[in-house]
């Protein structure tokens, strides 16, 4: 293998995974919103969205059957970037809604593809020192994307209104086709630039039939390398643990730029982009950083119940906002900056758990399972999220939220986990 600097392809690898999920997830929501879309509709529409995520684990080993993970990686990103383009080209058109939504639908596969080949990839192109060495530049540059994602690019398009005399559909096509553009720029850069492992190019290839028989024996023991009674307990901690946030995520950034006559807060996209694009990038990761410093210090047993609480009693914030509607910056980034902390602090408690539940045999592709968990536990609320707003109002809605809180609770209490797991080994 000819040896690359890990320097020159990690940061950007991991800076183009991060991009689509942004802008499937998020970036989408407040498109929809200035297009004129209830919010019933958008959550519905986005949340069907996480479905790629959902169902990845079903066709991550076929990624092994055909091609190499190189091959993917540089694919996915033309993809990426073409979908993209698709997302600027219908924005304009009279059937924007069924054109952007089917070009985020190819962007959503594209880039859980791109997350597997990626990943898989990092282990074949990096010795293991290096892996640990950049473990957190890719984790820095992921985190990178979503702010520039959820901040620069919302504010971007913020700007081409004012410059554009407020043409939203215009303003909201030229930033994407400058992703578009940028994606291209990555799929020459990792064309050129990404190493050639001998694992990837020379492993053995699998029959369907024996993929299948894999897929077949992994959820065998994923479902009974427990007793029946904690498998029921950890599928249900996965799909309910974070239900009070998989009703707000959605419309929470609704609610921060719709408009006051709708109980809103009214940002505009500028504002958006530093309140949840950027202050509350920070928070998470801040958030996340020291839920796992104290993990490693005292165990994921010792802090479980302290990471609930931080990942369910700081949503108050938004009843809050919806009863005092503050024009302040400083309140609304203050509150925003203490709601993504918590999250942050207490998601790492679920993060650990999957890794808990996924030791064994299987390990990689169980912990593939539990994220597929995870994306549902956000799918489904989501679904419904915006319907239940707009039928309650957003008042009523984040009290509903917090309400929910007590399920998280409950599935918690009935956890059993080892008190040394997540302790620093000597």
């Amino acid at each position: 293998m000819k040896q690359r600097n890990p320097w020159a392809w990690v940061p950007t690898l991991y800076f183009a995974e991060g991009l689509p999920y942004v802008a499937v997830m998020t970036i989408s929501l407040i498109l929809y919103k200035q297009l004129g879309l209830s919010n019933a509709e958008i959550t519905f529409y986005t949340s069907w969205l996480y479905l790629p995520w959902v169902i990845k684990p079903l066709w991550s080993p076929f990624i092994d059957l055909v091609k190499t993970k190189r091959w993917w990686i540089i694919s996915m990103q033309l993809l990426i970037g073409a979908s993209f383009g698709g997302v600027a080209f219908t924005i304009p058109t009279s059937f924007w809604l069924q054109g952007t939504l089917f070009f985020f639908w190819v962007m959503a596969f594209s880039s859980a593809t791109h997350d597997i080949a990626a990943d898989g990839f990092y282990m074949l192109g990096l010795d293991e020192h290096n892996q640990a060495n950049f473990v957190g530049i890719r984790s820095t540059f992921y985190r990178l994307a979503t702010i520039f994602g959820q901040g620069i690019l919302v504010m971007i398009a913020g700007n081409l209104q004012v410059i554009w005399r407020n043409s939203i559909p215009l303003s909201w096509s030229l930033m994407f086709y400058g992703v578009a553009g940028l994606f291209i720029a990555f799929w020459l850069w990792h064309h050129a630039i990404l190493p050639r492992p001998s694992e990837d190019n020379s492993r053995t290839v699998k029959k369907a039939a024996d993929i299948i028989d894999g897929l077949k024996s992994m959820f065998k023991t994923f479902v009974t390398k427990f007793p029946a009674k904690e498998v029921i307990i950890g599928i249900l901690f996965m799909l309910f643990y974070r239900m009070p946030e998989g009703l707000l995520a959605k419309v929470s950034a609704l609610f921060l730029v719709d408009a006051a006559h709708n109980g809103g807060l009214g940002l505009s996209p500028q504002e958006y982009g530093l309140v949840q694009g950027t202050v509350g990038v920070i928070g998470l990761t801040i958030g996340g950083i020291l839920g796992g410093i104290c993990a490693g210090r005292h165990g994921l047993r010792k802090w479980l119940w302290p990471m609930v609480c931080a990942i369910t009693l700081p949503d108050i914030v938004y009843v809050y906002m919806s009863y005092s509607l503050p024009t302040s910056l400083f309140i609304i980034n203050t509150c925003v900056f203490i709601e993504q902390f918590g999250y942050g602090f207490g998601f790492t408690a679920y993060m650990l758990y999957l890794i808990y539940y996924s030791q064994g045999k299987f390990k990689t592709s169980h912990y593939a399972l539990c994220t597929a968990f995870m994306a549902l536990s956000m799918m489904i609320p989501g679904l419904f999220a915006g319907a239940l707003q707009e039928a309650v109002g957003y008042r009523s809605f984040f009290i509903i939220v917090m309400m929910c809180c007590a399920i998280t609770f409950l599935v918690t209490a009935f956890l059993k986990i080892d008190p040394k797991f997540g302790l620093k080994k000597n």
